[in-house]
């Protein structure tokens, strides 16, 4: 009897397998088109992929990965109600970055998008929310942990992640030493990305307005305009 329940659990697990890398191969296709309808239309296909097999680590962090960047675009791109989607978006990616979590806790990836996602959750809800919610620690350890195990994750997104962190802590959590030994330390292998010039450029608006102005510039003329656009509200205020 034993042996034909086993048998039976078997026949019943090995459909939903190749059900679940169905899911997975369909979605990773549309995620990779890295834009919004992609983002959105592949997390319901991770969600599907997940309840064939919820025991994956990769669909888990997967799934919190696309609802952390359909989040993040959609305030990029400006889309009207962007902070509604983001807050749905940054809740839904914690929850997957924590199945991600239990399921591979010395995971990079797990907890690498749970910190992404409370940044996107953040930027609805605002950092003084998600701190009142305990999310400190837990980003912190996430960043930290990827920057040690794999800093060139993301094209250096630990190293970004770090600097922007010490940076829009309130006092006196906040660090502005940290900050920019972090975004210094990306600026010297990605020297044209405008996000990190944007907040470097801000970092030191009010001690080094030279150096700052220069970067603003850089970032001004970048074909992003979402940072285009940021870095132009902040020139405009040094004076």
């Amino acid at each position: 009897m034993k042996k034909l329940l086993v048998s039976l659990l078997l026949i019943i697990a090995f459909p939903l397998c190749l059900m679940a890398e169905d899911f997975l191969a369909q979605a990773d296709a549309l995620y990779n088109k890295k834009d919004l309808d992609g983002f959105k239309q592949s997390i319901e296909l991770y969600l599907k992929a997940f309840q064939a097999n919820p025991k994956s680590y990769e669909i888990a962090w997967k799934t919190s990965r696309a609802f952390r960047d359909y989040g993040d675009k959609a305030k990029t791109e400006n889309i009207p109600g962007w902070k509604d989607i983001c807050k749905t978006t940054g809740k839904s990616g914690m929850e997957y970055g924590l199945k991600a979590q239990a399921l591979e806790p010395n995971g990079v990836e797990g907890w690498w998008y749970y910190g992404l996602s409370v940044g996107t959750y953040s930027d609805a809800v605002s950092i003084l929310t998600a701190l009142k919610e305990g999310l400190k620690n837990k980003t912190q350890k996430g960043f930290e942990m990827a920057y040690a195990k794999n800093k060139m994750l993301d094209d250096g997104g630990p190293i970004l992640a770090l600097g922007r962190f010490w940076m829009v802590l309130p006092w006196p959590m906040k660090d502005s030493k940290k900050s920019e030994q972090y975004l210094r330390e990306y600026l010297k292998l990605f020297p044209n990305k405008a996000e990190a010039q944007v907040y470097l450029g801000e970092l030191l608006m009010d001690d080094k307005k030279d150096e700052a102005k220069i970067l603003l510039e850089k970032a001004a003329a970048s074909s992003e305009k979402y940072w285009a656009d940021q870095a132009k509200t902040f020139l405009a205020k040094i004076k």
